[in-house]
């Protein structure tokens, strides 16, 4: 078992004038007379498709604050479904009204270096979602090209899986203009970070169509829960690399002992103190600005 736990989601706190839609992994959602959405980050943290029972304070802030400065950033890539921030007190700074999307129901994920799932693809195959690479590539690797690799969308506790491009045709057959903008804002979001003495190994983008057809880029973009950000004056092919998202966290619990298969264990001050951090810094190097 997988996902919340034993006890479920959490209640979503009541918000007046806004009725509670659902409760995801970290945001939860809400919906108004007017059919525009208000998207809630909380606190939570997610590992190896566990909510953790342990929050991270200020990370619901910081993915919404993040989000909203890349949002602008790549505006001119496409259209995103922000519509106003301005929100009900109780979650001011930590929640969006958007409009409503029509999503696809595939993950868009670009990489530009080898690591997580498709490392332990390529050390079986020497493909990434059917993608053929060449040998002699390690955990960490520049890739020879950003490539585009689809995972089709998972429910709370289970597992996203990856596909390739033939499998993401038939699930979308807009697969095509997915993959191109989803390189094009990679690409632009990676120069940029590196400006920035952050390289940007891979990330994952959510894509819908609004009322027109247009598509629109939604939910979180390149914050350090949807993307892999390291160190780049450390950065070293051949095994973990320093980071600014939840890596750490995923390697503390890794090498306490807990198996993945029973719900996770709370989480020390020290950890959660460092994982916020992290999150911190990574906004800092980003925007050029602490976040208060």
């Amino acid at each position: 078992m997988s996902g919340f736990g034993l006890a479920g989601p959490p209640p979503a706190p009541s918000i007046p004038g806004w009725d509670h839609v659902r409760t995801g992994k970290v945001r939860d959602l809400y919906t108004n007379a007017t059919g525009h959405l208000l998207i809630v980050a909380s606190d939570r943290v997610s590992a190896f498709d566990w909510v953790l029972p342990t929050e991270i304070p200020g990370k619901g802030a910081v993915l919404t604050q993040l989000s909203l400065f890349w949002f602008e950033k790549l505006a001119d890539v496409v259209p995103n479904h922000i519509l106003s921030t301005d929100v009900p007190d109780q979650v001011k700074g930590r929640a969006v009204i958007a409009q409503p999307l029509t999503m696809f129901p595939i993950e868009c994920v670009a990489r530009g270096y080898l690591t997580g799932s498709g490392w332990s693809e390529y050390k079986s195959s020497r493909t990434v979602c059917g993608i053929s690479l060449p040998e002699g590539l390690l955990d960490g690797s520049q890739l020879p090209i950003n490539i585009f690799t689809p995972a089709t969308k998972a429910e709370i506790g289970d597992h996203d899986i990856n596909i390739n491009f033939e499998e993401a045709q038939k699930i979308s057959p807009e697969a095509g203009q997915l993959r191109d903008l989803t390189l094009k804002l990679y690409g632009a979001a990676a120069d940029y970070a590196k400006e920035c003495g952050i390289i940007l190994a891979d990330t994952k983008f959510e894509f819908g169509t609004d009322d027109s057809g247009q598509i629109v880029l939604g939910d979180e973009a390149l914050t350090p829960d949807s993307s892999r950000f390291w160190e780049a004056n450390t950065w070293q092919p051949g095994g973990a690399q320093a980071s600014f998202d939840k890596q750490y966290l995923r390697d503390y619990l890794t090498s306490h002992g807990w198996d993945r298969e029973s719900a996770p264990p709370e989480l020390p001050s020290d950890i959660v103190e460092k994982t916020a951090q992290r999150y911190r810094d990574a906004y800092l190097r980003l925007t050029g600005t602490e976040f208060n």
